[in-house]
């Protein structure tokens, strides 16, 4: 029986969409990140977004997935999985009730090949608003 768990736990650890919890920071997303967020201040950290809320979503390579929802963008580093994020996949989105939360995972799935290719599993959200200028 221990074989067998131990034989399952090195199976998860190869499974594509799993990352490793010492995952180093991607230089080129992290660039595209601030720059998407020049200008903009970060939040208190949310759990969960209404889904009803939510106008697009962009994907920055191997970093973030960032959520607009009117002028507040949310930005998600996944838990796991983040690199294997990419503009060249779709993100496959199952929303089990009116939110999507940092316990959600998403499928990917490869935009030639349309076949699965990996997952992430989402963390908390962190809004950013632009800076307010007072008026003189």
């Amino acid at each position: 029986m221990r074989l067998a768990f131990a034989a399952a736990a090195l199976a998860a650890l190869t499974l594509p969409g799993v990352a490793m919890a010492d995952q180093k920071p991607y230089p080129k997303g992290e660039a595209e990140l601030a720059k998407m967020l020049e200008g903009r201040v970060a939040g208190t950290p949310v759990r969960c977004l209404p889904h009803s809320r939510l106008d697009q979503s962009t994907v920055i390579d191997k970093t973030a997935i960032v959520y607009r929802a009117g002028s507040k963008l949310y930005v998600n580093r996944p838990r796991g999985g983040a690199d294997q994020l990419s503009d060249d996949e779709i993100l496959v989105t199952k929303i089990h009730g009116s939110q999507l939360c940092n316990i959600d995972k998403i499928d990917l799935v490869d935009r030639t090949s349309q076949m699965w290719s990996g997952f992430v599993v989402l963390g908390d959200f962190v809004p950013y608003e632009r800076v307010k200028t007072g008026a003189r």
